[in-house]
Parts: C-alpha cells; structure tokens; sequence
C-alpha cells in the first residue's frame, strides 16, 4: 500500500497550508531509507541517469517492445494536469511526478533515452486506445480490476492506493463513508471512485463528472459536498487548493497496473521483469520519495508484489 491509509488525516490536511509549486516536485525529497540502495541513489541529481537499459536479448524476447525501440520514442496514455503523479511543468516543459517518472524509465529501458511522449486520456477511452495502438501503454492510477482484464492486459501492479474523501476545510459533518449518505458527492466517471461511492454509500447523491478539476470545482461551487478519488490523487489536489482537505484515509484498497494491449504476454512479461528491476535497485523507492513521498510523510512503502492480484 502506499502507506497513505495509515497516516493520519492531520498529516494530510497540514500539508494545504501551503502549496508548492509544481516545478519544485522535481527538486524536492529526502533520500528514502528503505534500503541503502534507495537512499543511494536518491541522493543522485536525477533518476532517470541511473535507471537501467535493456540488453539487445531482452528487446528480442517482445516484438512490442522491439517495436517501440525501433519507433525512438514510447507513447504513454497518461495525464499533464495530475499533481505528484503526472504534471508538465510550465517553465521546463517537462512532465513531473511518481507516473511519469517511471514512465521516462520504461522509455529509457526500452529505447535507451528518457523519449516520452504523452497522450492525455480520460477512463472512458483508456482501453480504445491500447486496442487501436494509439498508445503503448497506459500509466494513468489505471485500477487493476478482472472486468477490465478482459479488456487489456496489465503489468504490475506498481503501486497500492486507495479511495478517500476530500470537502471544503469549511465543511465539518464528513469525515467516512457513511456521512456521504444523503450528501451531493462528486466523482470521475467510469473510475473505481464512482463505484466505491455506489457499493459504501449507496444513498449518496453522486454526480460524476470527466475529470477531477471538474469535480474540485464542483466542492468550489457548492453542488458537490463531496469528492472521492483516489488519495493519491487528492493529495495532490490538497496540496496545491488551500480550500480542500483530505478528511479520511482510504477506504478501499486499489492496485495500479501498467496497461498494454489484451493478450501481449511477452511485453507484459518485459515491463514486469523491468519493473521487479528498479524496485530492487532502489529506483522505484527514490521516485516514490521525489513525488508522493514530498506529502505522505516517513520511509517509501514496499512496492506491491508483481502479479499478486487477480488481473494482473
């Protein structure tokens, strides 16, 4: 797990009292203390130099990825407005954050540079597009689930989150699944979230909207009482909107998975086998440490055992 269900809400809520910039996500983080190769290379100006690249044998074993050396460039389904996760800077340009970091690394031990290219997506298209090969993969807190592992293939999982609750720091009667009984709740559409509300709080009134600036907007506006997503996710919102705050920890447990298109055992195989890589060599923990870890206070979590869900 992320780690973030154990905090407590005041942790959470303390760190909206100021809001950082985005690009100081990129500069900021303490070294982990996981392992001593963690804090190693967290010390490092950049992860990506160190991350590893895969051998001309490696390649061999998935004609997708053979594929995608052969183009110089690997396309993402991801996001650019996604606080600690995936967030393009606008003075450098760059892309910032716990997905899009491990994004540049796949990109690196695939083509042996950092060459990224991100496709902005909302859920409702996540599986077209890998179907169509719009995109190469999908790093967007894509939940592994059974019903769209019918749909796509995932790798991982990489990271554990989870749903939480956010409302206005003036609202004062929600603090659990059970207070959204009755209340206007705002959700992403064709997300977990949404589902969560439905199974825990099925007397809630829940709008779902296409994104999560939509629903931040709709606590703004007073139509939503409410907004449940991913903590992750609402960390980031917190950080950077001093009017929200966190007022749970989560309350389910979400796995995120890499997405690729349904039945590319061979590719999937390569990203498990990389990702098992830079989670042993500490990289994994550093980025943790540089994104999520900037909020979600103490050592970076154990990753989530490859292949322990169903779907993955």
């Amino acid at each position: 797990m992320v780690q973030m269900r154990s905090r407590t809400r005041r942790r959470l809520t303390a760190v909206t009292v100021a809001a950082v910039a985005t690009a100081a996500l990129a500069a900021c983080g303490n070294a982990p203390t996981a392992t001593p190769a963690a804090h190693q290379m967290a010390l490092q100006p950049d992860l990506i130099d160190q991350a590893p690249v895969a051998s001309a044998e490696e390649i061999a074993q998935s004609a997708t990825a053979a594929a995608i050396k052969k183009r110089g460039q690997l396309i993402i389904g991801g996001d650019l407005d996604m606080p600690l996760l995936s967030q393009q800077n606008p003075t450098t340009g760059q892309t910032e954050g716990f997905d899009a970091t491990l994004g540049k690394m796949l990109a690196k031990y695939i083509i042996g540079t950092p060459d990224t290219k991100i496709t902005s997506l909302t859920p409702e298209i996540r599986e077209t597009l890998l179907k169509i090969n719009t995109v190469d993969v999908v790093i967007r807190i894509y939940t592994i689930t059974e019903k769209r592992a019918e749909q796509v293939s995932f790798a991982g999982p990489y990271l554990t989150s989870g749903q939480a609750i956010a409302t206005l720091k003036t609202t004062k009667n929600i603090s659990k699944p059970s207070d959204l009984v009755g209340k206007k709740v705002a959700a992403v559409s064709n997300t977990t979230s949404a589902a969560a509300v439905q199974a825990q709080a099925p007397g809630a009134k829940l709008t779902t909207y296409n994104t999560g600036a939509e629903c931040v907007s709709a606590l703004e506006q007073g139509t939503a009482d409410a907004y449940v997503h991913d903590l992750t996710v609402l960390a980031g919102a917190a950080q950077l909107n001093k009017k929200i705050q966190v007022v749970d920890s989560s309350f389910t447990n979400d796995p995120y998975g890499i997405g690729i298109r349904h039945g590319d055992t061979s590719f999937k195989k390569f990203i498990n086998t990389w990702l098992k890589k830079i989670e042993d060599n500490g990289l994994w923990q550093a980025a943790w440490k540089k994104s999520l870890g900037t909020v979600v206070l103490g050592d970076a979590p154990t990753p989530p055992v490859i292949g322990s869900v169903a779907g993955s």
